[in-house]
């Protein structure tokens, strides 16, 4: 997925958040469904969204690729010429300058650099697996309440656990503040799973929030359709936010939820400046 993934930022202009370059991918690959919902282990990530993460990677240590902080990769150059570009290459460079870099020499911090890179990354895939994992073990009215937690701590006031059973699938309700001023009432549901959501689910939900609210929030461990997620926008019906488990899992880490960030100090030797004394 390395020549689609630049393809996805030429075509957002060259620069996109890891959703929509993934939206992206999807369209121009033409995935289906059953493609798309093929699971990576026992992680929250599908598979797709895997070997798109280890695509961003390879393409940022070849250099074509640059992200920011705040989630956002983009483009090296806006003059990349796709057609030039070889995938089975890119991987053959990457592979043989990590090989070469991790060997012993006198660039300890390129070696100890390019190393760290590789950690980072199988480390991101590793504590979103043992998350995911932790997530499917809660039972229902756990993972409700800590839905109940996250909104809270994501500004949301009043929010109630309802758990009705034949209440439509609503789980419970809240109130969303923007900058302290306006706010509106949203229904949600959570589903605590490892399979995908279905349109025809985003509709039974939005039945029963019919004449209740005019927003909803639909949170799953899981992964929605593509079906689900035109449904959940369909014009002239109430929209319908959706949260899979990639941005659940995201959310706890940045929240601090169930999730502690070690900061590792790292330690170098100026020897220019030694020189100078």
């Amino acid at each position: 997925m390395l020549l689609p993934t630049v393809q996805a930022l030429q075509v957002l202009g060259g620069s996109g958040t890891t959703e929509e370059i993934y939206d992206k991918v999807v369209q121009i690959l033409n995935l289906s469904d059953q493609v798309l919902e093929i699971p990576h282990g026992g992680s929250s990530q599908s598979e797709v969204e895997y070997r798109l993460a280890w695509s961003r990677t390879y393409l940022k240590k070849y250099g074509l690729l640059q992200n920011s902080s705040r989630g956002v990769w983009s483009l090296a150059s806006t003059a990349i010429n796709l057609d030039r570009l070889d995938a089975k290459e890119i991987v053959k460079v990457v592979r043989e300058t990590d090989k070469n870099k991790a060997a012993p020499s006198d660039s300890f911090s390129d070696s100890s650099n390019v190393v760290a890179e590789s950690v980072e990354t199988l480390e991101e895939l590793g504590w979103h697996q043992q998350l995911h994992k932790t997530l499917l073990s809660l039972e229902p009215s756990a993972f409700e309440r800590l839905v109940q937690r996250l909104l809270r701590e994501s500004g949301f006031i009043q929010v109630q656990v309802t758990g009705k059973s034949g209440d439509g699938g609503i789980d419970g309700v809240g109130i969303a503040r923007i900058n302290g001023f306006l706010s509106f009432h949203i229904l949600f549901q959570c589903k605590r799973y490892q399979g995908s959501v279905t349109a025809g689910q985003i509709r039974d939900f939005r039945g029963a929030m019919q004449g209740r609210t005019d927003k909803g929030l639909f949170i799953t461990t899981g992964t929605f359709t593509r079906d689900a997620i035109k449904e959940a926008t369909r014009d002239g019906a109430p929209p319908i936010d959706l949260i899979d488990g990639e941005q659940l899992v995201q959310r706890l880490k940045e929240l601090g939820l169930g999730v502690k960030i070690a900061m590792i100090e790292s330690v170098e030797v100026d020897t220019n400046w030694f020189g100078k004394i």
